[in-house]
């Protein structure tokens, strides 16, 4: 059984929580809602935007509370298996509430992630 949202906050995890409680994330997360922006398909960036960008800065360009994930060495089943079990006192377990479709389009999302064009100072 893959581990949930609150065992992976558990001991040692009280001060994440904290954090989470504090932003109103843990709402979001314990709720298990998705992100959806068209019939069958989850909105990747909203969902980086408004959960995952909380530990993943601007959108997982740069590393946070969690890792950088733009040009992660990582395999696409060691994500698929951190989005699924999460790590314990570090990112939450998303389990069944994503498909295995829904993980492909999280994964592609971040293979194809690329630094933000600077604004010209010209």
């Amino acid at each position: 059984m893959a581990p949930t949202f609150f065992s992976v906050i558990g001991k040692g995890g009280s001060a994440m929580a904290a954090t989470l409680a504090r932003s109103g994330m843990i709402a979001l997360l314990a709720a298990g809602l998705a992100f959806p922006a068209a019939a069958g398909h989850l909105d990747v960036p909203n969902l980086f935007a408004s959960v995952c960008g909380f530990c993943h800065e601007d959108g997982g360009r740069h590393a946070g509370k969690g890792p950088q994930l733009m040009n992660t060495e990582r395999s696409d089943d060691f994500i698929r298996k951190r989005i699924r079990e999460g790590k314990r006192g570090r990112m939450p377990a998303f389990g069944r509430m994503f498909s295995d479709e829904d993980i492909d389009e999280i994964i592609a999302y971040i293979r194809a992630l690329k630094p933000r064009e600077q604004a010209s100072t010209e």
